[in-house]
């Protein structure tokens, strides 16, 4: 009768004492703190931060944010206002554009040889140079965006080439008959002798333009936005008139006189022996 009650006695005994159980600090994930055990006494230390080995050279690094070239931010205003209008009315754009254009070319041109001797200003004449660039503007602009999406192939080069040919043999020679039988037609010419200007200047002018625009087609279409290309191509025209008024200023055959645009306000004289036309 011992032995059962001692070992009933001790199986109560048992169930009756709390037994301390060892309690694990809970994983925390994603920490760079040691995990502690929640009877530790030690207090939690704190994380040890990197120390930077090079204090000086960062301390002389210290310099105006921004990048170098933002001092050409204000410059770029005036394009960003134009891009903007492009955007906007393309049309309206390049008519005013074509108008500033010209304008400009004709002043230039008043300027360096003046149409008479006691260097008055040419007012018919600056008329008939805003009347053809405004005609023109939107002609020009509608081609050179046809031109852009045309004649795409999967080589540049081709595509390069192709569309400088094809500008070359069908807008220059259009765009010089229209130019030249134009001014005629504004000075109250005839018909033969629209015709008989058109027969002197529009072939040696297409053929002296091969000396020049067929690298400018090229720039244009490789570097240019389309949106602009006619833009750029009526500036360039008014330079090159520039460049004719200013080389042939001293020369003394007609011939040569012929190749410049702004020569053709008046129809030349077959019997005249001057150096110039009649319109200087």
């Amino acid at each position: 009768m011992n032995a059962p009650l001692t070992a009933s006695r001790a199986l109560l005994l048992r169930r009756l004492v709390p037994r301390h159980k060892s309690v694990s600090a809970p994983r925390r994930y994603k920490s760079t703190r040691p995990i502690e055990s929640p009877h530790s006494s030690q207090p939690p230390q704190p994380p040890v931060k990197p120390t930077d080995s090079k204090p000086a050279a960062n301390a002389a690094t210290n310099t105006i944010p921004g990048p170098s070239w933002a001092w050409v931010e204000p410059l770029t205003a005036p394009y960003r206002f134009y891009s903007r209008s492009q955007a906007r009315r393309p049309y309206l754009t390049q008519f005013i554009s074509s108008l500033t254009i010209y304008l400009c070319g004709d002043i230039s041109a008043q300027n360096i040889n003046p149409s008479s001797e006691d260097s008055s200003w040419d007012f018919p004449r600056t008329l008939r140079a805003l009347i053809i660039g405004g005609i023109s503007s939107i002609p020009s602009y509608r081609w050179f965006m046809y031109l852009g999406q045309s004649f795409n192939y999967s080589s540049k080069i081709l595509s390069l080439a192709t569309k400088v040919l094809v500008n070359q043999l069908m807008f220059t020679p259009i765009f010089n008959t229209y130019f030249f039988g134009m001014q005629a037609l504004l000075i109250g010419a005839s018909p033969e002798e629209i015709w008989e200007r058109v027969k002197k200047t529009v072939p040696t002018s297409v053929v002296n333009s091969c000396k020049l625009w067929p690298a400018v087609t090229a720039f244009l279409f490789a570097f240019v936005k389309p949106q602009n290309r006619s833009v750029i191509a009526g500036e360039c025209v008014q330079c090159y008139n520039l460049l004719c008024w200013c080389f042939q200023s001293h020369r003394t055959d007609r011939r040569f006189r012929r190749n410049c645009y702004w020569m053709a306000n008046l129809p030349f004289s077959t019997k005249s022996k001057s150096s110039k036309c009649s319109c200087c």
